[in-house]
């Protein structure tokens, strides 16, 4: 018989602006990542399984970015798993679910987290997209541009 995997579930937004325009943040150095862009949002909290998803989305993005102004499409983009590789513990497996979100006020001041390094507001169609993402991310954006 096989086992059934343990997912962790992480939400994640596409935040744009008045422009069409998506946030990328830049990972830190001890990222997984190492130095490469991801979108706003993180895994549910143990402790947060009571809580609105729409609630657990929006205090993600205000602590990764101070953007508390956003206009809410709660239905999700798109659905994504990853199996992330670990070395010294066990692998761990993802479950992504995708929001697109836009900016009310464009007068906000965008502060990252000390989880990030930089941030950048691109058009994906635009840039080279092996330059910005790696791994499952790189996959995911891909996807989500072939399907539009």
């Amino acid at each position: 018989m096989s086992k059934i995997a343990d997912y962790n579930i992480s939400l994640k937004c596409f935040v744009k602006n008045n422009n069409g325009e998506i946030l990328i943040l830049k990972t830190s150095e001890d990222s997984s990542f190492n130095w490469m862009y991801d979108f706003p949002g993180w895994r549910i909290d143990e402790n947060e399984f009571e809580v609105d998803y729409v609630d657990i989305l929006k205090r993600e993005i205000f602590e990764e970015t101070w953007i508390s102004k956003i206009k809410i499409n709660t239905k999700p983009i798109a659905i994504w798993r990853h199996k992330a590789i670990k070395i010294l513990k066990e692998d761990e497996y993802i479950f992504y679910v995708f929001f697109e979100w836009f900016i009310e006020d464009e007068n906000q001041e965008l502060i990252i987290s000390h989880e990030h390094n930089d941030f950048e507001w691109i058009y994906l169609e635009k840039i080279k997209l092996e330059d910005y993402f790696c791994s499952w991310i790189l996959e995911w954006v891909k996807m989500y541009l072939w399907r539009n």
